[in-house]
């Protein structure tokens, strides 16, 4: 191991290994930082000393002076709003912090990030992280700063990084929508969000979940002073171009609009156009089509106008008051914005529909009734939109696979409100607020008490406040204030919020929590700071007064049915979709669930949903009110101490223990203090501690043992080691440069000496390699001069040999030369003789012969002489028979001879010019006569017809198959695809892969009973990421089988009945998606993607398999965009033209749930 010792600036450090001194240079992110060392103030209050309110106040605010803005109670993290950039959060930072101990660096957010995320990936436990504290103190930048850790430090590549990227650019989004200005943050979170993160078994990020809760769509239609509305108006009229806000038919002036304030449009660090492009680019990221950010951008500007619309009263003849629109201008507009008909929405404003079973009552609205139905609208279509967002942003980041997942939860909620006037919108704050309170105290002390347990440790128990009783006076669901609101709500008669507060003052009047000058207690009769309309409850943050004005008519959350109706029949998909009960088919007379009650529900949810995962706390705290930077207010800090508890957790920590560490780290850090841990200590790690401690005489009563670690009682001690174990580590460092520097010293000598022998030694060898030479040189001469004179003698002795040889060869030659030409010459004589019988004999023979030719041609001439005779004989006699016919008739013989004979002329000579018998030869011998015209053409015709079947009885059985293939596969493609004109010259194998030959496939081709129509590789392409995988593709008479190219192993069979059609493009790509039958089995996982250079082939088979199997044709689709089922979604194929990166192969990217793009050459 290696002992560091910091010496110098530039981190040289010395460390011993195995009793050598190694010196080395440490970057500077290896340096580590002990919780300890060089901290300012106490970095984790449990080790404060003393520990009082104010020793609590004033460590964070030393902390805070010096920029350290995080402080630790154990596991919770502190953290003050410095209201300032500070360069905490550099990549380096998140280096540093990764794969490191909660308590080995200074206190920082992204150490409890990191121990959430490894403790996720590692134990496998799913974790949240709670994230509390007042509005403005920082907690929607510490949900941000926690997901940009985690999507830091997790796996990388181009499916996590697009889906890290999804995850981190939903926050743009959400925030655009759902935050605005408050007079306490200029980017306060108006709604309520949980975020589950999914990762797989590696750790890598799958997708997320993000669930909301209850938005103030109050903002929309009112602001207090110094306030905003929600940030996606003030970006869009400021960062949206002339023709988009033509479009949306509004104007760039804030003053315009009656639902934006005037005195506070405009926000100082705010660029409110630059945010819109951010929002525009991030809403891409996450995957909404260009035609979804239209019309949520409508959507707004229709919520824009609304409150633009103005109403004057209107009285009819019976006396009603009822009310008329002044300028139906802007109706129009928004109309015209909605696709809706402006008489139908003007109806909806001007009168209201009850039913009640079956009778229908239509009444008029006076003008605070159409006010109060214009502004219903408006929130109810801000609020839909912004679920809608929400859904439609879990859909694009929801987790692909269906693996087993774990999960990290983010909880970013609003914090404790206390205004001057608190409405129902606070009240539901706060109880949430109570609820997480509750689970917060629960979930720390049970914890604790867990591990003192476990340990084998006494458990002090430590009196806190539980705030039980306030979750109970507001959620019981008998005597809770929410149920007595809904109880009121449903309770037939005149309703009002003064009947809402008297029945409060009724049942409430003894809770000691539950304050009012109505109520039965005499307490509050004269107390003047709580008015008749108000009631007070004391929460575990302060007492906080309501007004009732408001609260039944928000709890209700009531539009009037025909303004539903009137949303629902616009020709807006999107405005129409968010009204469902406006379907007069679905109509329902069943009263909606109230707002609280859907509030109570969902906060019982989330809480169900907290206890399931380790929990891990961030307690947010606001330093001053001015939102302004170096400012401590202690008066603000020290209420929020108190409220959320941080002093009871303190003591809670430090009931048994100030301190405690596994016994391994214990040792590891402080084992130099003794002399027999250190350097080694080769026993238990409790051992170990042990006699560390009992050398160092602390008292036993100072610490405890537990079963995997030790606890220190008083803070005192833990700073006494310290101080130990600095003062020992510069007697190490003192020892370890005495041991370098004789270290160095030795290895210079022995390097000097090392370097001595080496010289000496190549010395010697120069000498002996130089005397070595010398006696080579001389014994290679004397070799030489040997072997030369050797050589020489053997010269000699071969050459005499020779010429013996020689001389006797001579002799033989010349005497069988003589034999030779003696037997020539008694050969010569004996021809002679032969020669001169054979002329005699010849010139005989000749003689015999000359005589039978000329008896011959005597007789010859004889016989011809006869047969001329005999043949002018008979021609008189025909001459003179014939005479008298021939002269009758002379003319049309004549005629029909010289017919006759042009007609013979005409076939010999086509005869001769006929041209080849290919029946693709076009050319045709020209007509000699006009009147042979029509003989001409039917001539040729006949010709090609007899040509063409000449050629067809040529063929065989599987060549008329092959042709039949090309005709059929011409029908399908040809002028469709680009693709086919390259096809026509290749024939159609079918068998590219040889199945039934290969031994690679037997395994394959015993699995398949049928005839295999084709066999070829094609590439499969994955659903969810675009990426391609070869597969064998097998068609056979019944089935079409997919295989693994490798192993031969069958990986999907689907019948071809459940084939519906083929998609294809009309580029020169091989693409083609195959559609399968709706509920079928092999339509579990959606349709079949494949790429192939035989696609004509392959769906011409394939056509002609289907037709064959069941008599019907398949649908062959030709367009550059069509629409593919994956699982349960519709997603559109679209083709682009770009540069390949794969060649000629066509390229899938996955854009989001709905889109894959394929790029072709």
């Amino acid at each position: 191991m290696y002992l560091l010792a910091p010496f110098t600036e530039d981190r040289e450090v010395f460390g011993v290994t195995h009793g050598f001194i190694h010196k080395r240079k440490m970057p500077k992110s290896e340096v580590k930082t002990s919780l300890l060392d060089n901290m300012i103030g106490v970095g984790d209050s449990v080790l404060l000393e003393p520990l009082t309110e104010d020793t609590f106040l004033e460590n964070l605010k030393n902390r805070f002076d010096h920029s350290e803005i995080y402080t630790y109670i154990g596991s919770v993290v502190i953290s003050v709003n410095p209201y300032r950039h500070l360069p905490i959060y550099t990549p380096e930072k998140v280096e540093e912090y990764r794969n490191r101990n909660f308590y080995e660096l200074s206190p920082h957010i992204y150490a409890l990030a990191d121990e959430a995320y490894r403790s996720l990936r590692d134990q496998d436990k799913d974790q949240c992280i709670l994230i509390t504290g007042e509005s403005g103190a920082g907690k929607t930048e510490a949900s941000k700063l926690v997901m940009s850790y985690v999507a830091a430090v997790c796996g990388k590549g181009a499916e996590v990084n697009q889906v890290k990227e999804q995850l981190l650019q939903s926050n743009p989004v959400l925030e655009a929508f759902g935050n605005a200005k408050t007079m306490r943050n200029d980017n306060s979170s108006r709604f309520g969000k949980y975020m589950d993160i999914e990762f797989d078994f590696k750790g890598d990020p799958l997708g997320g979940v993000i669930s909301n809760y209850l938005l103030e769509k109050s903002r929309v239609v009112k602001q207090p002073r110094g306030e905003r509305n929600f940030h996606i108006f003030y970006q869009l009229l400021s960062g949206g171009s002339e023709d988009l806000l033509k479009q949306l038919k509004l104007e760039r002036e804030f003053n315009q609009y009656n639902y934006l304030g005037l005195d506070s449009a405009k926000v100082n660090g705010v660029d409110d156009a630059a945010n819109f492009r951010t929002v525009k680019n991030a809403m891409q990221i996450v995957g909404f089509m260009d035609d979804e950010v239209e019309l949520v951008l409508e959507v707004v500007a229709a919520v824009l106008k609304l409150g633009n619309i103005e109403f004057k009263p209107e009285s009819r003849v019976n006396g009603l008051d009822e009310s008329r629109i002044q300028d139906k201008n802007e109706l129009k507009e928004i109309c015209e914005l909605l696709g809706q008909d402006q008489a139908v929405l003007e109806r909806a404003f001007s009168f209201r529909t009850v039913e009640a079973k079956q009778e229908k009552v239509s009444t008029t609205l006076n003008v605070a009734q159409a006010y109060y139905a214009r502004d219903a609208l408006a929130k109810n279509l801000y609020n839909r939109l912004f679920t809608w967002l929400v859904n439609r942003i879990n859909e694009s980041i929801k987790a692909q696979s269906k693996v087993r997942k774990k999960v990290m939860g983010v909880l970013d909620i609003y914090g404790f409100e206390i205004f001057e006037n608190n409405s129902f919108e606070q009240f539901i704050i706060n109880y949430c607020n109570e609820k997480l309170q509750q689970i917060f105290i629960e979930l720390t002390l049970k914890e604790e008490q867990e591990e003192y347990i476990k340990e084998g440790i006494e458990w002090t128990h430590i009196e806190y406040f539980n705030n039980a009783i306030i979750c109970e006076l507001i959620e019981n669901n008998t005597n809770g204030i929410l149920a007595m609101l809904d109880e009121e709500c449903l309770r037939p008669g005149t309703v009002t919020d003064e009947t809402f507060l008297e029945k409060l003052n009724q049942v409430c009047a003894v809770h000691e929590r539950f304050e009012s000058r109505m109520s039965k207690s005499s307490r509050f009769l004269n107390d003047t700071t709580l008015p008749h309309n108000c009631f007070r409850i004391q929460h575990y943050a302060g007492k906080v007064m309501y007004h009732v004005e408001g609260f039944v008519d928000k709890n209700n959350d009531l539009l009037y049915r025909d303004l539903s109706q009137a949303m629902w029949k616009t020709n807006h998909v999107l405005v129409k979709s968010l009204f469902p009960e406006g379907n007069p088919a679905k109509m329902s007379l069943k009263r909606p669930p109230t707002a609280g009650s859907q509030f109570k529900a969902s906060v019982a949810t989330l809480m169900k949903n907290l206890q399931t995962k380790n929990p891990n706390y961030i307690r947010c705290i606001k330093p001053n009110d001015q939102k302004a930077p170096h400012i401590f207010a202690e008066a603000l800090v020290r209420h929020q101490v108190r409220y959320l508890g941080l002093m009871e957790n303190v003591r809670v920590r430090r009931a048994g223990y100030a301190f405690k560490q596994p016994y391994e780290s214990c040792l590891e850090r402080y084992k130099m203090l003794c002399s027999q841990t250190w350097p080694h200590w080769r026993q238990g790690s409790r051992d170990g501690v042990k006699v560390l401690l009992t050398e160092l005489q602390i008292p036993p009563e100072e610490f405890s043992y537990g079963r995997s670690k030790i606890f220190i009682r008083n803070p005192r001690t833990l700073f006494e080691l310290e101080d130990l174990r600095k003062r020992r580590l510069e007697d190490l460092a003192t020892l370890i440069q005495k041991i370098y520097r004789g270290w160095k010293c030795r290895t210079n000598f022995l390097l000097m000496k090392k370097s001595q022998i080496i010289i000496s030694a190549w010395t010697k060898r120069h000498f002996q390699r130089k005397k070595y030479l010398q006696l080579k040189s001389v014994t290679l001469i004397i070799q030489s001069y040997i072997r030369g004179w050797k050589a020489r003698k053997l010269l000699r002795e071969l050459k005499h040999q020779k010429r013996c040889e020689e001389s006797a060869t001579t002799i033989a030659a010349y005497w069988r030369g003589f034999q030779a030409r003696m037997e020539v010459r008694r050969l010569k004589e004996a021809a002679m003789h032969k020669h001169a019988i054979a002329v005699i004999w010849a010139y005989w023979l000749g003689y015999e012969a000359r005589r039978e030719l000329k008896r011959l041609k005597e007789e010859a001439r004889r016989k011809h002489a006869v047969a001329v005779i005999w043949a002018y004989w008979l021609g008189l006699k025909v001459r003179r028979e014939y005479r008298k016919f021939f002269r009758a008739n002379a003319g049309k013989k004549i005629y029909e001879f010289t017919i006759q004979r042009i007609m013979q002329k005409y076939f010999l000579e086509m005869k001769k010019k006929l041209p080849s018998m290919s029946p693709t030869e076009k050319t045709w011998p020209p007509r000699p006569y006009f009147f042979l015209d029509d003989t001409h053409t039917e001539l040729k015709r006949i010709f090609h017809l007899w040509r063409c079947k000449k050629y067809r009885d040529q063929f065989t059985e599987q060549k008329k198959a092959i042709f039949e293939e090309k005709l059929e596969a011409s029908e399908l493609f040809k002028d469709k695809k680009a693709l086919y004109t390259n096809s026509v010259q290749q024939p159609f194998q079918g068998d590219y892969l040889e199945i039934s030959k290969n031994p690679k496939y037997q395994k394959l081709n015993g699995a398949v009973e049928e005839k295999i129509v084709l066999a070829d590789v094609v590439n499969k392409i994955n659903r969810a990421n675009g990426k391609v995988a070869p597969r064998i593709f097998l068609l056979t008479q019944s089935n079409f089988i997919l295989a693994d190219q490798k192993s031969g192993q069958i990986k999907s069979t689907i019948p071809v009945m459940d084939i519906t059609s083929v998609s294809v493009s009309k580029q020169t790509d091989g693409l083609f998606a195959v559609h399968l039958k709706e509920g079928s089995t092999a339509a579990a996982k959606g349709d079949f993607l494949f790429t192939s250079d035989r696609l004509i082939e392959i769906i011409t088979k394939l056509y002609r398999t289907i037709f064959f199997k069941t008599n019907q044709k398949i649908n062959v689709e030709i367009n550059n965009e069509f629409l593919v089922q994956f699982n349960q979604d519709k997603v559109c194929v679209k083709f682009i033209q770009g540069a390949q990166k794969n060649g000629n192969l066509p390229t899938c990217k996955r854009k989001n749930n709905r889109l894959l793009e394929v790029t072709v050459p």
